[in-house]
Formats: structure tokens, sequence, C-alpha cells
């Protein structure tokens, strides 16, 4: 796709239709043409900032009109340049579509815009019994983790969007509103075209709403630390653990170079070991009768011993910890980026699929944290790179490459839950080979003037 002029006529008509609402401020646009990524900005031509369903229609009608790129953006936290516009065109901001549309808790699920953040729900769900359990670490927005499939420590019990997402409304290319799904919790009619939006990152359209399913509130949780000797033990232990059929919340691996820059970025005074966190949910007596169990396995492996954190503010605490783990490691090698990246294999192949990763980095002299959702097979890597070292980036991305290439010869995939953007397009048809023209079928069915988030997922 070549890049469009954004002529003073089209601008003079976003200026009509939207007043104060768009912005073609340079400090604005370079906001906006980045997420969390390595990846240099892409800025957009202009920022439309929705504040409804009706706003995000208008401006990718107009979009539609002239064949301008629509990229879709929530709170730009995303980590593989999917809010990057490629091609200029206009950035929809829905940060704003920030109410809490219904909350039915007879029937355990809720409405929301797509700006709503995961944080801000939870909060407003607190008095009602009811949470929502998705966690990227990130205070995401609903939608951008709708539209990236994001997962996080609690996927080992509760699973991903895709299984929490009930129905969603969607903006078409051309500008038209659908609803797809609905509030039942399963359904037998039709294409299921709420999945097809699920992870779609944008490219098939502009998520207003979404329609969620909800989780009662544990009576009681628990949460604990245990150090291992090495990676190896600890991964040992998460397999044992869901091979065990024991329902642990959250089974999160932190390699000993992360635990030493989170020990020092929030305070804590963690053994700078490979340490597994968990927590447990469920009535006092069962929470208990988890984490007995696997202390049990944990022994086995060489665990060094629990530490326990069952107060709120101590729990809080930990897993604030560890949601930092990317800002810490960037605040412990200063002038560096971090080239942060993922992949998922099989659990009975993720110890190897680890080994694997500890000896590129040391092959490639990186310095690389290894964090993982390991009670599902994900694990992350975050690379430092110091972007104006050109030796250093290449090494770097040479880690990242041979990192996927080993995943996937495990079973695995490219991607645990960073999702594709365009920072690994290259990867899908390795991953999915002649499925690939499947997918662009779909994207130019659905898209055929090629606007929706260009340049990502699919190479039209």
């Amino acid at each position: 796709m070549e890049r469009k002029d954004f002529t003073p006529e089209i601008k003079s008509e976003f200026e009509g239709l939207f007043g104060n609402q768009v912005s073609f401020s340079d400090p604005v646009l370079v906001a906006h043409g980045n997420g969390e990524s390595y990846h240099p900005v892409a800025k957009p031509d202009a920022v439309v900032f929705a504040q409804s369903t009706e706003d995000v229609s208008k401006a990718v009608k107009l979009c539609y009109k002239h064949g301008l790129p629509v990229v879709p953006y929530g709170v730009g936290t995303s980590l593989e340049g999917h809010v990057n516009a490629l091609f200029g065109g206009v950035t929809v901001d829905v940060s704003g579509m920030d109410q809490i549309l219904e909350i039915n808790e007879e029937d355990l699920d809720c409405r929301v815009q797509a700006g709503v953040t995961r944080m801000r729900l939870n909060e407003d769900l607190r008095a009602t019994g009811l949470f929502f359990p998705i966690d990227p670490g990130a205070d995401a927005s609903v939608g951008g983790m709708t539209a990236t499939r994001a997962s996080g420590t609690n996927a080992v019990r509760y699973g991903t969007m895709r299984e929490v997402v009930l129905g969603l409304t969607v903006v078409k290319p051309d500008g038209e509103v659908i609803k797809t799904g609905g509030r039942a919790r399963k359904s037998a009619s039709g294409y299921d075209l709420t999945r097809l939006y699920i992870g779609s990152e944008g490219t098939l359209g502009v998520i207003t709403e979404i329609q969620l399913r909800l989780y009662g509130q544990p009576e009681a949780i628990t949460a604990a630390t245990c150090p291992f000797p090495d990676i190896g033990s600890a991964v040992s232990t998460a397999m044992l653990v869901i091979q065990s059929g024991i329902p642990v919340a959250r089974m999160e691996l932190v390699c000993e170079k992360s635990i030493a820059a989170v020990n020092k970025y929030s305070k804590l005074s963690l053994d700078e070991k490979p340490t597994l966190f968990f927590e447990f949910h469920g009535t006092e007596a069962w929470a208990k009768e988890q984490a007995e169990l696997v202390g049990d396995i944990t022994a086995e492996f060489g665990g060094e011993g629990f530490q326990w954190a069952t107060a709120v503010e101590d729990r809080n605490k930990l897993w604030a910890a560890r949601h930092s783990m990317y800002h810490a490691t960037r605040a412990a090698y200063p002038g560096c980026n971090g080239l942060t990246t993922d992949v998922c294999v099989p659990i009975s192949r993720l110890a190897e699929a680890m080994e694997h990763s500890a000896s590129l980095i040391e092959k490639h002299n990186v310095i690389a944290p290894i964090v993982g959702h390991v009670g599902d097979g994900n694990f992350h890597l975050a690379i430092m790179v110091d972007p104006d070292d050109e030796d250093h980036v290449k090494r770097a991305k040479a880690v990242s490459e041979s990192l996927v290439e080993n995943a996937l010869e495990l079973g695995g995939t490219c991607t645990g839950e960073h999702g594709i953007g365009y920072g690994k397009i290259g990867y899908l048809e390795s991953e999915h080979g002649d499925a690939v023209n499947t997918m662009a079928a779909i994207k130019a069915a659905l898209d055929p003037k090629g606007i929706m988030n260009p340049g990502k997922i699919i190479s039209v």
C-alpha cells in the first residue's frame, strides 16, 4: 500500500466533522505512532478522539471515502507495532470511550466500551463480588486486549480473551456498525464472527463495545514465591503442577536477572535465583490444600521454601513487582530499549525451549531476562538493545528469530500473547502454511480497500 496524500481538503473535512476531537499536532501524532515496542515511530496524519461508536463510524466512513488507512488505538501498550501508522492515515483513539454500560450480576457478565481499562473495570466490579480475570500486566484497554487476544498471568486458570468475550460491537471498514455474539453462554447460530474479530488486531474493523464474561471473587486468595537452584528445576515443577491437575490461578517464572532488577526497582528482597510466583484461589481450605500440594512438588525439584503473601497489600506488592518487570529491567540497563518477544510451546517441550533460549543468549552475548506464564507454556525474553549500536541490534534480532524458529519446530507458536503486528509478520507463513491464504482471503473480503491497519498480520 502506498501512503495517500492527506490533502488540505481532507483535513478540512475532518475538522468540519470533529472540531476539537481531531488533532494534527505533531506531538500528538508522534505519541500515537508507537506503543511500548522497540519499533521506530510511524505517525499518522491525524488523530480522532472518539467518544462513541457513532464517532468511530463517522471517522471510518470518511477514511473509506478517501482510501485512507485507519489505525485503532487504545492506550498504546502493544509490543509488536500494532498501532504504528505505517502508511499514515488516521488513528482512531478510543481511550475516551470509557463507559461501563451494564453489569449483569446474576448472569456474571457486563458490557463495556472499548476504552475501559482492565484495572478500572475491576475497581467498579469490586462491590458486586465479581471480577474480570484477564491480566496482561499493563493496564491495557479492554478493546485493545480483545483486538490482540490478550492473556497474561491468570490465563492458566481463566483462559484468554477468547474465552471471556461473549459479543462485540464492531465498525466495519465502510463504517457500518454490526453486533456479534450476545449474552448467552453458548450458541450454535451462524459463523462465529466474535472469534474472528478477537485477535484481528484492527485489520478487519474497529471494536467499540465488548460483552464480557465475569467470575465470582474467590473466598480466599493466597500467593507465594519459591526460589530454585536453576531454571530447569523451576520448569519441571511447573510442568508437574499442571500435569497433576492442580488449578493454580497464577504460576509465573522469573529468572535470576529479572529478580535482581525487580528487587532494586520495587524495593524487595527476594532471593536472586530463578523463582516461581504462585497464586491460589478458592475457599480457605481449598486454597490451602492447593498450596500444600504445590509445596510437595517444589520440594521434589529443589525448591527452597515458600515465602507467603496472604495479606492483600502484600499480594498486591508482589504482583505489582511482577508486572513492573519490564520497566525494572530497562531501569537496570540505562540507555537500552527492550526488544520484548514471546513464544508458546506445548507444556511438555517447555524445558527444551527455555534451555534453547538460554543457549541463544549466551551465543549472541546479549542481556535477555526471561519471564514466563509457564503454566501454559508461554514465556518472554526482554532483550536489552542499545538502539545506536547496529551490531547489538543485529545480535538481539538473531536471538529473537532463532527463538521463534525453535518454538515452531517444537510444535509451538511464534507468539502466545503479544500478537503479530508487523514485528512478527514474517513468521505467519512458517507457522500456518497455506492457511495464510485463507486469512488473506478473509481480509480481502471484509476490507477490500485494505484500509484497516495496513501492514499488520497479513501482507496484502
